[in-house]
């Protein structure tokens, strides 16, 4: 507006006010905080969640032929979930390469109990290892207890990655089936012990992944022995061969009286150690021949 000698103070207010109101239109809304973005994007996950199986907010449950239609829709996806499930196996299974020994029949008891677990699995690292499950026991019928079957049935992918950590760490001995996590030593206390003065005796295994929780999980889950295991004491000159994933290496102790500690693994963290994927620990490794070194040869 121009402003001329005939024009009033009123006039000159009111264009003042209609400017004000074009200013407040054109402003652009505040953003959302991002306390209420992130709150959106946690209930965009219970939403997507529950719609797999076929809940919503939304849903009338007040009408009867409503709640039937809702009821059979559920069972449909769920039952759906479970062929999918082991479709997923199955393909996994038929890629593992398991050699070329003529396979006995699998137990059809073993079986049945395998798909019963296996169709509510629906993780894919999960799916991964039901897989190689079923490949290994159609070659090698027997290689895994139904008991194995209901453990692993019961085990998160989290549960997996601590239990992969254990395998990592794990140690066999020539012609021993049965794996163990190798800490460290005990001598047999003598008169020396009260002069010398006392060392470390044991690898701080939390230091290479596997923490103390880790430990109290394993064993909750049955996979690990409830505590540290004592091997017999050894005669001076004893000779055991070892290996830790790639690597072999010999213990010969210097001296009577010297006995292995270690965390021993179930019969079914035997089974199942079989199973997952190793990671070469060479700092583990590094660590544990330091400590066994003085009271062992160890090549």
């Amino acid at each position: 507006m121009k402003v001329t000698p005939g024009t009033t103070t009123s006039d000159i207010s009111k264009v003042s006010k209609d400017t004000r109101n074009v200013e407040e239109k054109s402003t652009p809304l505040p953003t959302s905080s991002p306390r209420a973005q992130s709150e959106s994007k946690i209930q965009d996950k219970m939403l997507s969640l529950f719609a797999r199986v076929g809940i919503s907010p939304s849903m009338s449950t007040n009408d009867a032929s409503q709640r039937l239609h809702i009821l059979e829709r559920r069972r449909q996806i769920r039952e759906m979930q479970k062929i999918d499930n082991l479709q997923a196996i199955l393909n996994i299974a038929l890629n593992v390469s398991v050699g070329d020994k003529e396979a006995d029949n699998v137990d059809p008891d073993w079986f049945f109990s395998f798909c019963s677990l296996a169709e509510n699995i629906h993780s894919p690292a999960m799916q991964e290892l039901w897989g190689k499950i079923f490949a290994v026991e159609v070659s090698h019928p027997g290689s895994f207890s139904r008991r194995s079957l209901q453990t692993l049935e019961s085990l998160t992918h989290r549960d997996a990655v601590i239990f992969s950590r254990a395998v990592s760490i794990a140690s066999r001995r020539a012609g021993d089936s049965v794996p163990r996590v190798l800490v460290g030593y005990h001598v047999r206390k003598g008169l020396l012990s009260l002069i010398r003065r006392p060392v470390p005796e044991q690898l701080n295994i939390s230091s290479f992944g596997l923490s103390y929780p880790d430990l109290l999980a394993l064993q909750d889950m049955k996979l690990l022995y409830a505590s540290e295991i004592e091997s017999g004491e050894f005669a001076e000159g004893h000779h055991t061969q070892w290996r830790c994933g790639p690597e072999t290496f010999e213990l010969t102790s210097r001296r009577a009286g010297v006995a292995l500690v270690y965390y021993k693994f179930t019969s079914v963290g035997a089974e199942l150690f079989r199973l997952v994927g190793r990671q070469d620990n060479q700092a583990y490794m590094a660590a544990l021949r330091q400590i066994l070194g003085r009271v062992f040869i160890v090549q």
